[in-house]
């Protein structure tokens, strides 16, 4: 029969996946087979500066905080995998898809985004989205625009009205 202390050790590790996965807009799955330790001190440097982490769990125990959370990955978490997470619901997924456009070795899996399971196109999808940074400098731009036109509207409009 296992330890009393292995067991609370284990189940302190299950809560700590669960509280990383419920504060967490964003978390990926994703196979690190064949990266070395500078790549993957590089890809946790890049997700830090994106606001995310990388962390690496048993596989099993994962697969219990996950069920805690009532999320079915069972086919999913076979073979070595690490979990990148942060509270961007994009960034981390954009980071990791830079990472592996460089680095072939690294294949993402899936992934829970805004509380729901993804697979691997909806997370294509969501790389290839603009930073929210991006997205809100487009918004400003096409605002700006309108303002640049009503403001042409009355300059003419006050030309014509002195010619």
């Amino acid at each position: 029969m296992a330890n009393a202390k292995i067991l609370e050790r284990k189940q302190s590790t299950i809560d700590e996946i669960s509280e990383k996965v419920k504060g967490s807009n964003s978390v990926v799955f994703f196979e690190y087979r064949g990266l070395t330790v500078g790549e993957m001190t590089e890809l946790r440097r890049s997700l830090r500066e994106s606001g995310s982490d990388v962390k690496v769990y048993k596989n099993t125990l994962a697969k219990r905080a996950l069920d805690s959370l009532n999320y079915d990955m069972q086919g999913e978490l076979n073979g070595p995998k690490a979990m990148a997470y942060g509270t961007d619901a994009i960034a981390p997924v954009k980071a990791l898809s830079q990472f592996a456009k460089k680095h072939p070795a690294l294949e993402i899996k899936i992934g829970i985004v805004d509380g729901k399971v993804t697979d691997q196109k909806e997370l294509a999808v969501l790389a290839a989205t603009p930073s929210r940074e991006q997205l809100l400098t487009m918004f400003a731009a096409g605002l700006l625009e309108h303002v640049k036109n009503v403001a042409i509207c009355l300059d003419l409009h006050s030309q014509n009205l002195e010619g």
